[in-house]
């Protein structure tokens, strides 16, 4: 049902590059009998939602009233518009800016409501700081005009000089954005030395003092908000661990308890993928003394333990070892074995990386440059062979060995392109080094594993991966607001500009098809390509105006093709995305670093770490993979006595820390300084909880994090 909503979302979004103005023109009947069938098909998915849940709740979610409500105006829009166009009317399509509506509120995309939950608490914190941030631009703007208004000043382009407060005000907010610096400065600069003055303290107190300060209450807010979100999540766990444990509880002696039997049909119902041996190894970390039942405390913190991946691990004997193991266990062999597995194997490959780096950015037309290439590869073969030599194939081959499979992917990828590359270059039919120039480029990549091997580089890379599922988050609602802002450009810039190919004859392909551009610095910087005329083209201009540089040249040349009231729709995208959306980001990446470096240094250790350690059957998380393979044992096959390693050879990882999300983080942070008792407030009082809230059991978010 998820992967059928997000199919329906998605093309419901893709209609745009369909419909007037089109990157793909077709019938408007195309268009809207499918967007008729996305909309059945939302609907659909609001019908099956209210059959699984209680109707007073169903439609008291504000969720669900949103996308029916969007549902009804997308179908009056398309009928009005059907209309019109039967009798040749021309109209717009407001309600096609509605549709991120539906990528937001369906129950699938909880994590792009929670961005979206951020942003409205912080807008108001945000709107002082703005306001006092457009006064003191409005002040600037008011002093501009009246110290250079009338001194007859021209720009480069022979404009009047800060002549129209509105224009003062339009620049000097560009120069907030350093797009139009020093350019907005030179004609008073040029006129007297000492108005520099009056620009530096404009710079000072609005480029660097306030987008500061809208930085730091962006992050101050987006934490706070957060670890609210946080909060809710731990208490709404524990609260509801402990309803199943009420559930399902009985009384042994004093004490509540949860028998083993039935502890393991639940784990089994709510976890059915695991392995028998996993399943006992939880039994073993919530019945520490093997009394046949399990406690309260223990109970609650199964939840968590089912989220901790463990891999489950056998020993087994390499290939060679069993087909030769006269040759196999041969000192030399043992010898061989031992260089590979020695950390300076690791650094002599790492030094003919770089080496090979160097070479590769050196003269290709060089012969011996171009002949070492055949070294390296011969190296590098050598050194997978000898892996394969030293580890288990099927180890060192293990899903979970990315770096494996990524340097031998890489070596037999450019093995063959340079076998293919001399051998078309030595019948005379090819000469262009494009081929291997790609797979110079993709080798140099395995630099990332020398940066994976440094600890700080880690650190890095850490967060670099446990950003990316909020990175998909945050690209949800870039897309959201990118399509809004791209179907209303869509609406009021498309068909004013015009891109030519050079050799047109057009009399206007110079100025891009209007003569009002003429002269510009907008057709002047060739632009013309940057237009609002399909959505492809939107999407491009508003990346290039998230970018900021050059951002005014576009809002002033799509005002002098409309209006000049057209650059409100520039600064509105500008505020929108770059002051509160990407702040909003960098508070999160600000955040992650923090965690993660406080994950560094304080190496804490799970319960089931601490319990495979003590049965003596834990492997290194960075240790080499050697002959263990991953246990492919169903959870309905049984394979001998538990901890008999001896017997079985079963070992067990604990799946890298680095994997990890932030938010997992954040909420383990927290839930360590919940007593163990406290059950926290009633569910109705999770749900309504606010960050002044101050729940008597609370921990300070401060002390947490």
């Amino acid at each position: 049902m998820q992967v059928a909503t997000y199919f329906f979302i998605t093309v419901d979004l893709l209609l745009a590059v369909f419909e007037e103005p089109a990157v793909f023109p077709l019938p408007f009947l195309a268009t809207s009998i499918v967007e008729v069938l996305c909309l059945l098909a939302f609907f659909g998915r609001l019908v099956h939602f209210s059959k699984v849940t209680p109707l007073s709740i169903f439609w008291k979610d504000t969720k669900n009233i949103c996308v029916m409500v969007t549902i009804g105006l997308n179908l009056i829009d398309l009928i009005i518009y059907g209309a019109l166009s039967i009798a040749e009317i021309q109209s717009v399509r407001w309600s096609r800016v509605l549709r991120p509506i539906y990528l937001i509120n369906f129950a699938e995309s909880r994590q792009i409501r929670r961005a979206f939950r951020s942003i409205r608490n912080t807008l108001p914190e945000i709107m002082y700081v703005f306001l006092l941030f457009m006064f003191s631009v409005l002040l600037f703007s008011l002093m501009a005009l009246q110290l250079l208004g009338k001194r007859n000043l021209k720009t480069a382009e022979g404009e009047p000089y800060f002549a129209n407060y509105l224009d003062v005000v339009f620049n000097l907010y560009v120069l907030v954005t350093t797009a139009n610096s020093p350019d907005v400065m030179m004609p008073a600069y040029d006129h007297n030395p000492w108005y520099a003055i009056f620009f530096i303290a404009y710079i000072i107190l609005n480029t660097y003092i306030f987008m500061s300060v809208f930085l730091a209450v962006v992050y101050n807010n987006y934490r706070k908000h957060l670890k609210n979100e946080i909060r809710k999540l731990a208490y709404m766990k524990r609260r509801k661990m402990v309803d199943a444990f009420n559930t399902l509880k009985v009384k042994v002696g004093s004490e509540f308890v949860i028998k083993e039997d039935k502890w393991k049909m639940l784990v089994k119902l709510v976890a059915p993928d695991i392995s028998n041996s996993h399943r006992e190894l939880l039994l073993r970390v919530s019945d520490e003394e093997q009394n046949g039942y399990v406690g309260k405390d223990a109970f609650i913190r199964l939840a968590d333990l089912l989220n901790i991946k463990v891999i489950t691990m056998k020993t087994r004997k390499h290939p060679l070892e069993s087909w030769m193991p006269h040759v196999y266990k041969s000192a030399w062999s043992r010898f061989i074995r031992r260089v590979v597995q020695h950390k300076g194997f690791v650094y002599a490959y790492d030094g003919i990386i770089l080496v090979n780096a160097i070479f590769i950015a050196l003269d290709e037309s060089n012969p011996l440059i171009s002949n070492a290439e055949w070294v390296f590869l011969a190296f590098y073969l050598v050194e997978i062979l000898l892996k394969l030599y030293t580890y288990d194939p099927r180890s060192f081959f293990a899903k979970n060995q990315f770096w494996n499979w990524f340097d031998t992917l890489i070596i037999v990828a450019a093995l063959i392109a340079t076998i293919m590359n001399t051998s078309l270059k030595s019948v005379g039919q090819y000469s262009s080094q494009q081929v291997l120039d790609i797979v110079f480029i993709i080798r140099v990549l395995r630099l990332i594993r020398i940066i994976d091997s440094i600890q700080r580089f880690r650190v890095i890379m850490n967060t670099l991966l446990n950003i990316l599922p909020t990175m998909l988050t945050f690209s949800g609602l870039l897309i959201a607001i990118y399509y809004v802002f791209a179907i209303v450009g869509m609406e009021i810039f498309s068909g004013k500009i015009r891109f030519f190919p050079e050799n047109s004859t057009d009399p206007y392909a110079q100025e891009c098809g209007t003569s009002a551009l003429k002269d510009s610095a907008f057709a002047k910087s060739k632009y013309c390509k940057n237009n609002f005329n399909d959505l492809g083209s939107a999407f491009i201009v508003l990346v290039e105006l998230t970018v900021v540089n050059q951002w005014h040249v576009l809002a002033n040349g799509f005002s002098l093709v409309t209006h000049t009231a057209a650059r409100l729709y520039f600064i509105a995208f500008h505020i929108v995305i770059v002051i509160l959306i990407i702040n909003i980001f960098v508070a999160f990446i600000l955040e992650a670093f923090f965690v993660e470096y406080s994950l560094e240094k304080s190496e804490v250790e799970t319960a089931i770490e601490k319990k495979i350690q003590e049965l003596g059957m834990a492997v290194q998380e960075d240790a080499p993979p050697e002959n263990l393979v991953e246990n492919m044992e169903s959870c309905e096959t049984d394979a001998g006595t538990f901890g008999e390693t001896t017997q079985k050879g079963l070992m067990f990882r604990i799946a890298s820390k680095r994997y990890r999300t932030v938010d997992a983080l954040l909420q383990r942070m927290f839930e360590a300084e919940i007593p163990p008792g406290d059950e926290g407030p009633p569910i109705e009082d999770i749900v309504n909880l606010s960050p002044n809230d101050l729940y008597i059991h609370n921990p300070t978010f401060d002390t947490a994090a």
